[in-house]
């Protein structure tokens, strides 16, 4: 018998459409899912002595989610991350895909996946929320209908397990990611440079214009991208040398086979004593400080201001511009075949 509930709210509309929130409380934590964007708004975790926080940025109401910058919490897709020149080719036939962040393509376009109504059901049996959504032929640019969903769910030992997955009826690529900000001392504190990050990943793809990657796959021994041993988010973010923006927005190739799920994160809040853990399927993890916070504040739950370096993005995925790029990791998804994505995140309070 599952020991988990769920619970149902609503949670606003868009355009008509009503979106519904799920409550999910297992094992000491409580998440909440709302069917915008298929966003985690909350999750809420102990520490060492009993106190509980919520660790995700998020806002309050709908609104705020459509009108501040960032993503904040969503299923990105068809493709996250950049595409170069917003078009690729695939078999031999050229797809130009929306240009919404000139010249390039971001996060699946100008109305991606983490800006649609999702169609949610709860699955007790599996102590989980499903959220399903369906893209027509030519949505964005992308060739072929596109069935997607993706699978919330609290374990009984205080995990949190996300799911992506996808099918497609004709040739096409795929990236689905989740876009969430983590600040374990809750969301907010304030800032996560205090926090030690861990990352399995001996090489980084650099950028060029854009936020680009020009193709390398660089060592990152001796560089302010090296946080294989564990090191402070905040102990390089100033060397504008290596990081002009004084921040993080890059990808990182994590160790091991991409297919086999593998430890590839592990982040540290000294304050709180919290530990959070990921493992992943994916070959890559792009690691964001919220830059975008500096030029554009919000105001999030319960009236927080989140600004530069108030949370961290940990998004395992394929490698940016890889469907441009021929000696990155494949993002292709053929007829037949099924994409998934595996993220399992332990959450460990001392």
């Amino acid at each position: 018998m599952s020991l988990m509930s769920i619970r149902k709210s609503p949670f606003g509309s868009v355009e008509g459409e009503a979106v519904e929130a799920f409550e999910i409380e297992r094992g000491g934590c409580r998440a909440k899912i709302i069917t915008y964007g298929a966003i985690l708004s909350e999750f809420h975790v102990p520490d060492g002595a009993g106190g509980m926080a919520d660790i995700v940025l998020g806002y309050d109401d709908l609104d705020s989610y459509r009108r501040y910058r960032g993503s904040t919490g969503a299923i990105c897709g068809r493709y996250a991350n950049r595409i170069a020149n917003a078009r690729f080719e695939l078999d031999g036939a050229i797809h130009d895909l929306s240009v919404n962040e000139p010249p390039n393509h971001i996060h699946g376009g100008f109305k991606g996946f983490n800006k649609r109504v999702w169609q949610a059901k709860p699955d007790a049996a599996n102590d989980a929320v499903r959220l399903t959504l369906r893209r027509p032929d030519g949505d964005e640019g992308y060739p072929g209908t596109m069935n997607a969903a993706v699978t919330y769910r609290l374990t009984a030992d205080a995990a949190l397990e996300i799911v992506m997955e996808a099918t497609c009826d004709r040739p096409t690529v795929v990236n689905m990611v989740y876009h969430g900000y983590w600040n374990l001392a809750g969301h907010a504190h304030g800032h996560i440079k205090d926090h030690v990050l861990t990352l399995a990943a001996d090489h980084y793809t650099p950028v060029g214009p854009g936020k680009i990657p020009t193709g390398d796959i660089t060592a990152v021994a001796d560089t302010a991208f090296d946080f294989r041993t564990g090191k402070r988010i905040g102990a390089d973010i100033f060397d504008t040398a290596q990081l002009p923006e004084a921040g993080y927005d890059h990808n990182f190739c994590l160790n091991g086979s991409a297919g086999t799920l593998r430890r590839a994160v592990h982040v540290h809040d000294p304050l709180s004593g919290r530990s959070l853990a990921i493992l992943t399927d994916q070959p890559g993890v792009q690691f964001y400080t919220g830059d975008h916070f500096a030029a554009s504040p919000a105001i999030g739950k319960g009236g927080a201001i989140y600004g530069k370096h108030c949370g961290f993005a940990l998004e395992t995925q394929v490698y940016p511009n890889a469907p441009n790029t021929p000696h990155f990791p494949s993002a292709v998804l053929r007829p037949g075949e099924t994409y998934r994505h595996v993220m399992l995140i332990p959450i460990v309070a001392p």
